[in-house]
């Protein structure tokens, strides 16, 4: 079920009003029943997969509390992690893994065709996969306890706002919102609706529309030039970010409409001034998940500094590969890795600050200039990203160093400022604010007429045009 779809607006009619009248007992019970629905709206039969690993973790995370016995808690923590990740590998990356090593196979005369299957990758299977493995983790490293309600521990893999797209949130934080289930106040009403309003607008007038241009352009880059190429990937660049921005508004919003409050994903990652700051920007919940529960368990910067450079290539190596079964997106982690090994080279034991302060018109120019390049270098690792294979690369960067330019380039430079510009103003506005509601004004309504007319204009677009997938389903 689709966010952006007029049957999720239906599903909530019908939700929402049963969670606020039903007693506080039967709240989760609907919850979960909801979620799997929701989630089964796609194929119900991938529904299993999320049962099994609700299942295997709620009896795990109660066997790593109950025993003292540290050879027989490591073996428990590895049933949970081999059979999340036994399960995401089977679904996610069995085929890339057969496809990879057949060139291997026909050197000494094998052939792997016989391996190949056609198995379709469930929604959301990383999100959810990644989710339930911090619970036994944490409860392994002593950081919580086990819940004792099997419902609310469901409730917690299957809440639907995030189940699919995220964010990946940890149990100390959800878990006891779940648990206590807290009746939703005004306030969270009004910056609920008002996250779900700018999600949606986000998504489908600026992530949707720039995201058409990209796919006629890459579907076939051979029959565009120079300045046509470089437009797409600056689309690109908007579209993944407003596509995936405008989920993590809709899911909080929906939860902040249930009374429960989920993590901040995002907070302007393109006005970065460099790229360890814009990996705390970006898809936060997965940079700290890899942080908390992979790079940290490497070593981290414990063991020396060879190591820690170690430690954090293959860790963004591994998250490169956590978007998708490909060794453009390996390229992808790896690039990102390199980049932040050579900032901490620079940095040293520096520490980088989050927030621009304005002092005198040179910093204003020094924050223009780092955010510059900043996305510039995010801007060339979105090609291994966004390109499906090794030859689209090739043609992309082939056009790029040799440049042949177009009479539509004006065209295109007008349209890729339009969305950019679009972005920027509400990017800007949150980063000075430091509000994902800075439409929430004193002025109730002023403000109301303003989430009025971003709804109205979203759903007439949305009458119009078929409802485009979220580009991280496929994660």
């Amino acid at each position: 079920m689709l966010f952006n779809s007029f049957i999720f607006f239906i599903f909530l009619l019908v939700v929402l009003p049963l969670y606020y009248l039903l007693p506080r007992k039967a709240k989760n019970p609907l919850l979960l029943v909801s979620s799997y629905f929701f989630y089964g709206y796609w194929d119900y039969r991938f529904t299993a997969l999320l049962a099994i690993s609700t299942i295997v973790d709620y009896f795990i995370g109660q066997k790593l509390f109950s025993v003292k016995n540290d050879k027989k808690r490591n073996y428990f923590l590895l049933i949970s992690i081999f059979t999340n990740l036994g399960i995401l590998g089977v679904f996610k990356y069995y085929g890339f893994f057969v496809e990879s090593f057949a060139p291997m196979a026909s050197i000494f005369g094998g052939n792997l065709d016989y391996l190949h299957l056609n198995i379709i990758l469930p929604v959301g299977i990383s999100f959810y996969t990644f989710q339930t493995m911090s619970y036994t983790i944490d409860i392994y490293r002593k950081k919580i306890k086990p819940t004792k309600n099997f419902i609310d521990f469901a409730v917690f893999v299957s809440f639907f706002p995030q189940l699919v797209a995220g964010p990946i949130e940890r149990a100390k934080n959800l878990l006891p919102q779940i648990s206590n289930i807290p009746k939703p106040t005004k306030n969270q009403i009004e910056k609920g609706i008002t996250l779900i309003v700018v999600g949606l607008f986000k998504k489908v007038m600026i992530g949707d529309t720039a995201g058409r241009i990209v796919d006629n352009i890459f579907a076939q880059p051979e029959l565009y030039k120079s300045p046509e190429l470089l437009a797409a990937l600056i689309l690109f660049s908007i579209q993944i970010y407003a596509d995936f921005s405008g989920y993590s508004s809709i899911a909080r919003g929906t939860a902040k409409l249930l009374g429960i409050e989920l993590m901040k994903n995002f907070e302007q990652p393109y006005l970065s001034r460099n790229i360890t700051e814009f990996w705390r920007r970006w898809h936060i919940s997965l940079s700290t998940w890899l942080r908390d529960y992979l790079y940290i368990s490497l070593g981290g910067n414990r063991k020396g500094i060879t190591r820690m450079y170690i430690n954090l290539m293959i860790t963004m190596l591994l998250g490169g590969l956590w978007h998708g079964a490909s060794w453009n997106f390996v390229i992808w982690g790896g690039l990102h890795g390199i980049y932040l090994a050579i900032h901490k080279l620079i940095l040293k034991e520096k520490k980088v600050d989050n927030r621009f302060i304005y002092t005198n018109p040179l910093s204003l120019f020094r924050f223009i200039g780092n955010v510059i390049i900043t996305y510039i270098i995010v801007l060339i690792t979105w090609l291994f990203f966004r390109a499906t294979d090794f030859d689209t690369t090739i043609l992309f960067i082939n056009k790029m160093i040799f440049w042949e330019s177009s009479e539509l380039s004006l065209r295109f430079f007008s349209i890729t400022t339009s969305f950019f510009l679009m972005m920027l103003i509400i990017d800007s506005v949150e980063y000075f604010t430091k509000r994902h509601t800075f439409v929430l004004i004193p002025n109730r309504v002023v403000s109301y007429g303003i989430l009025s007319a971003l709804f109205l204009v979203t759903t007439l677009f949305m009458f119009q045009s078929d409802p485009l997938p979220f580009v991280y389903f496929q994660f």
